[in-house]
């Protein structure tokens, strides 16, 4: 696993329809998948968090500091200080 790299995951996901699920420490789903189109991720004006954006308003935010994998079909990020992994599944 890797740090997140911004841009890469923005060139990656944005523009995609994706399944994206929570899950706890333990690998059990927090959350039920939700399917989501992913408008556009950025940065929050913190710098702490990326935003994945699924209109102009909503969006979710995944810690910068959680280290994570990147696949062709396949985001995964996970939070140490949460213990939340989150998934984002093309």
């Amino acid at each position: 696993m890797e740090p997140i790299n911004t841009e890469i995951i923005a060139k990656q996901l944005a523009g995609c329809h994706a399944a994206i699920k929570i899950l706890d420490e333990h690998g059990s789903d927090q959350a039920p998948a939700v399917k989501k189109f992913i408008k556009k991720v950025q940065l929050c004006p913190d710098s702490t968090h990326i935003r994945l954006y699924f209109d102009d308003f909503y969006f979710l935010a995944v810690p910068l500091a959680s280290e994570s994998t990147l696949t062709e079909t396949e985001w995964t990020a996970h939070d140490q200080e949460s213990g939340l992994t989150y998934k984002v599944t093309l």
